[in-house]
């Protein structure tokens, strides 16, 4: 029977149609993320053209380097620290010193009460949401998310069974649209996700918009009869410009998850290091916590990488160069609006997120490759009719690339 068996799979695949891979992987295989095949064909256009003669806007890779900080603490504690423990296990959550360090770091900077068990260390912000939604969801169970958004939200949710609720934008703002939000709430709504300063639009979320929000969702709490999680995504939380204050949280609503990245504070994309907050007062705590933790494990992360742990436990309060992300913005805004552009001026993040003067957005991102100019279409972020660009290049190549835009937008205008 066995032999019957192995002998079919075996005549499947011959002809092509046994499954090598997962039906759950196929959709991903297919459509590969565009950020990225855009980057890849960013690649190729440099290798053909050189490197200032292509305007690659595709992705949200720093370049600013690291703070000095962060390459003195590496040679310092790969000469001075002891390597069993510098390169050792710890707990899953990561070391105590290090959450303790950054916790009293938030106390000082937003006034709130955390302690080292309310962190976990995670691989970046993007691990630490699948922590916390390998903790929060059962199947079936409803994310609410505010579009434009980063579309890999959609595959964090649908790995652990759950179903992504969209709610439209408001284009005239990228405020969140929260009539349509209270609309969208249920008895099946576990958690909502916002990501402040936003990617893809450099907008901020003002703190009379997380006032409302967390309003409404106090109000659908009661009615729901359980906790609704907010999930605060905060990669960008310290690129914020023009003295703008991005509201930290977990002050408004108490079903609070923070999630951090170091990738763009530090510019440590590569090192993969981040961390969840946890607060004492969210429903559940000391439960969501273990859970949380223990998904570190079984996800196969185990714990966050364990030198560049010790680096941002002691460069913490350090800083990247916010100001070159600045001049890029405003150059690239003013360049682009005055020659009749459309957008909505950012204040946080590396984004522009620009109106596309022709109906279908994928065609703007193609008149602009004759430019050997490089943008992600505003679908890829559930927002159709918009592209973004991301300001974190050179400063030469914006300014370069503003008599390319002149061209295309007289052909386009």
């Amino acid at each position: 029977m066995e032999r019957r068996t192995v002998s079919s799979k075996y005549v499947l695949m011959k002809k092509g149609v046994y499954n090598m891979i997962s039906e759950r992987m196929k959709p991903y295989v297919n459509n590969n993320s565009a950020i990225r095949a855009m980057f890849e064909e960013g690649n190729r256009l440099k290798a053909l053209y050189g490197e200032d003669k292509v305007f690659d806007f595709s992705i949200g890779n720093p370049n600013v380097p690291a703070p000095d900080c962060v390459q003195e603490t590496i040679i310092d504690l790969v000469k001075n620290m002891d390597p069993v423990v510098l390169h050792g296990y710890m707990n899953n959550a990561g070391f105590e010193d290090v959450r303790q360090s950054i916790a009293e770091s938030l106390n000082r900077r937003f006034g709130t009460n955390f302690a080292a068990k309310n962190l976990i260390m995670t691989v970046g912000a993007a691990s630490g949401l699948n922590i916390t939604f390998k903790a929060l969801l059962d199947p079936g169970d409803e994310v609410i998310v505010f579009a434009p958004y980063f579309l890999e939200y959609g595959a964090y949710v649908k790995n652990y069974d759950g179903v992504l609720v969209e709610v439209s934008p408001d284009t005239s703002t990228f405020q969140p649209n929260l009539e349509e939000f209270k609309s969208k709430i249920n008895e099946k709504t576990k958690a909502v996700i916002v990501n402040n300063p936003h990617n893809p639009t450099g907008v901020v979320y003002s703190e009379d918009t997380i006032k409302k929000l967390a309003t409404i969702m106090e109000e659908k709490e009661k009615e729901v009869g359980h906790p609704i999680y907010l999930i605060s995504d905060e990669p960008y939380r310290e690129l914020a410009y023009d003295g703008v204050e991005v509201p930290y949280l977990t002050k408004y609503y108490k079903d609070t998850i923070v999630g951090y990245s170091y990738s763009k504070s530090l510019s440590l994309p590569g090192e993969r290091i981040g961390y969840v907050v946890i607060p004492d007062e969210l429903d559940g705590s000391d439960e969501v916590i273990q859970a949380a933790t223990i998904a570190n494990r079984i996800l196969g992360s185990v714990n966050a990488p364990s030198l560049i742990q010790k680096v941002v436990g002691r460069c913490v309060d350090a800083a990247v160069n916010v100001e070159y992300y600045d001049r890029n913005r405003k150059t690239l805004y003013e360049g682009l609006t005055k020659l009749g552009f459309e957008c909505v001026k950012p204040q946080g993040a590396f984004y522009l997120f620009v109106k596309s003067p022709i109906k279908d957005e994928k065609e703007f991102v193609e008149a602009a490759k004759k430019y050997n100019i490089l943008m992600v279409a505003g679908s890829s972020f559930a927002c159709p009719g918009y592209v973004r660009l991301s300001y974190c290049v050179s400063y030469e190549s914006i300014k370069n690339s503003l008599p390319e835009f002149e061209k295309l937008a007289k052909e386009l205008f």
